[in-house]
């Protein structure tokens, strides 16, 4: 796919960034051979191949999904600035 001056002006203004024309001519041919690159692409079958989300495979490690006491409102919000009830005590950021 041939990209024209029109095109590349474009892609700049919504990306803004300022081209100078001596760059637009550079530009477009480069976009050019993107789009001529990912058109390739198109092209491979890819009907047999599996989603993948890394080239590795890797296992999750999960904890257990338990259910504790808690209890803990004291240690937690023992060195917080400031305090009251077990609760933390910040500013109001909200009129």
């Amino acid at each position: 796919m041939e990209i024209n001056e029109a095109t590349v002006r474009k892609i700049a203004g919504l990306a803004r960034l300022k081209v100078s024309d001596d760059e637009v001519s550079s530009l477009q041919g480069e976009l050019s051979s993107i789009l001529s690159w990912v058109s390739e692409l198109e092209e491979v079958d890819t009907d047999d191949v599996e989603p993948m989300t890394s080239a590795v495979d890797t296992v999750v490690k999960l904890r257990k999904d338990e259910v504790t006491d808690g209890g803990y409102a004291k240690l937690v919000t023992k060195n917080a600035p400031k305090s009251e009830d077990d609760f933390f005590v910040v500013p109001k950021v909200v009129e």
